[in-house]
């Protein structure tokens, strides 16, 4: 009798058993990607920086349902809280498998309005601590594995009162791009994902909030908002031994919007 196959053969899309670092993990996207991927059976550290209360409604949904998840926070802006998801990682055994990058902040305003601090605020959290961390969790790695970024349209496209957001998500996929060359050849993917408009609380800090809503609801040839179970989606797709050969891409999941550009 022959021995079983891998897991891994019999199913390119399992991520079961593997281990995940999520940042910006309790809310928005963030939190609906630590979700899928613990409900999917996957070992995930979800990082947090400011929304204690938000955690701790994550970590009750996840002890509620039994989910292999916990939450850790920590600044990513800083050494310290680098390190400090360095260590809670290595609470637990085992390799990683998938670091997801979806922490983003961000100003809303004219660019008239727009200070040098403003800009060192959102290129830190949404540039600098994705490199950061892909330094410091790199070695941490077993044989291959998937890094992701979340990116938006804005890197791509003008959007009102977006210039530091949208300048940012484009450093983050040229850097992606760069990072997917350096680390292919150990196995370890590297790329972005980019949703198109999804309703989270992020859109409470943008001017006209419901007519751009309607707007892009309208235009989407499916007709409604991409939601964060489509990103979740694609997030475990792009981990998954599935997609071994996307590399340095950037996966635009807006139901088809940027189509009609």
């Amino acid at each position: 009798m022959e021995p079983p196959m891998p897991t891994e053969l019999l199913n390119p899309f399992s991520i079961a058993g593997r281990r995940a670092v999520v940042t910006g993990g309790t809310r928005g996207i963030g939190r609906a990607i630590a979700l899928h991927f613990a409900r999917a059976g996957a070992d995930v550290l979800s990082v947090y920086v400011r929304d204690a209360e938000a955690a701790a409604t994550l970590e009750a949904q996840a002890l509620s349902e039994s989910l292999p998840l916990r939450t850790c926070r920590a600044d990513l802006t800083s050494d310290a809280g680098q390190a400090k998801v360095l260590e809670s990682f290595a609470q637990t055994p085992g390799p990683l498998s998938f670091l997801i990058h979806a922490a983003a902040t961000g100003v809303h305003r004219p660019f008239d309005q727009l200070t040098a601090r403003h800009f060192d605020w959102t290129f830190s959290l949404n540039v600098r601590s994705f490199l950061q961390l892909v330094i410091r969790l790199a070695p941490q790695f077993g044989t291959g594995g998937s890094i992701v970024a979340l990116s938006s349209a804005g890197a791509t496209r003008a959007v009102p009162q977006y210039t530091l957001v949208g300048a940012s998500k484009g450093a983050l996929e040229s850097m992606v791009r760069h990072l997917a060359v350096e680390l292919a050849p150990r196995g370890i993917r590297v790329n972005s994902l980019a949703p198109g408009t999804v309703l989270t609380d992020a859109w409470n800090a943008l001017p006209d909030r419901e007519n751009r809503l309607a707007e892009a609801a309208k235009r989407s040839p499916i007709g409604r908002l991409t939601t964060v179970d489509d990103v979740a989606n694609a997030a475990h797709f792009l981990c998954s031994d599935a997609a071994s050969g996307i590399v340095g891409h950037t996966l635009v999941v807006d139901g088809g919007c940027q189509v009609l550009e």
